[in-house]
């Protein structure tokens, strides 16, 4: 076996993350109500909104709340965001990309070479998991599916927060054998973190459209990173 080299380094590791605001597509939606909307000398009142800031806190709520989901560290979650290409609202919202293999682990085999994921974080803290969100298209959505994208994500953290996707038994690991179902538990999940009334502060930003808190706050920031990516360690020697 022979070691391959890659420019791709193992281990990503920020003092600082990377934010940068988010652009709206050219025919996306009209800020037809802009609750609170201000400007003072030509600048929005509030100052940029960090979507994951807001993320991670609701998170941080749903994890108090709601027992299916008290395994979860917010801390080890890195909330970061991307620009939709389109905009329409179909497509992909968000993804949870995991940063172990099955069982936490940090390799795994394929076609006899080893394979390593690359290993994220900020400071001495190492995340675990790279929670992704489509702008604007993600926040296109109605308040309702919003919460429920939202907790379909978190569902995919394994119970062991470990690092590794939560595995259904069947071919269908990661969303089990009917998505019908899968659907349905996660809107029994948004309805139930609703029911015991949280702070509407937490997720008041879910009812507002990109295009309103744009207005409202001037810009919308997130972090951007790379995503995560497989990295062989060593590749079978060619032969003689």
């Amino acid at each position: 076996m022979t070691q391959i080299e890659t420019r791709q380094p193992l281990v990503m590791r920020w003092r600082e993350l990377p934010r940068r605001a988010i652009r709206a597509t050219k025919e996306g939606p009209v800020a037809w109500f802009m609750p609170n909307a201000c400007a003072v000398n030509g600048h929005a009142a509030d100052g940029p909104f960090d979507f994951g800031v807001a993320v991670q806190r609701l998170i941080a709520d749903i994890a108090v709340r709601c027992v299916e989901f008290q395994h979860i560290d917010v801390s080890r979650i890195l909330v970061t965001v991307a620009q939709a290409r389109g905009s329409g609202r179909h497509g992909l919202q968000a993804r949870v990309t995991p940063l172990r293999f099955a069982n936490g682990a940090m390799t795994r085999q394929r076609r006899g070479v080893p394979y390593h994921i690359q290993r994220y974080f900020l400071g001495d803290v190492e995340f675990l998991y790279v929670m992704t969100f489509l702008l604007p298209r993600f926040l296109e959505q109605d308040f309702d599916a919003k919460l429920v994208t939202l907790f379909h994500e978190l569902y995919h953290i394994g119970p062991a927060f470990d690092g590794d996707l939560r595995r259904h038994a069947g071919r269908y690991h990661h969303h089990s054998h009917c998505k019908r179902n899968y659907d349905e538990a996660m809107v029994h999940h948004a309805r139930q973190y609703l029911a015991s009334r949280p702070n509407p502060s937490f997720h008041a930003f879910l009812r507002l459209n990109f295009a309103q808190l744009e207005a409202r706050h001037g810009s919308i920031v997130g972090v951007v990173v790379p995503r995560p990516k497989m990295i062989p360690l060593f590749s079978p020697q060619a032969p003689k």
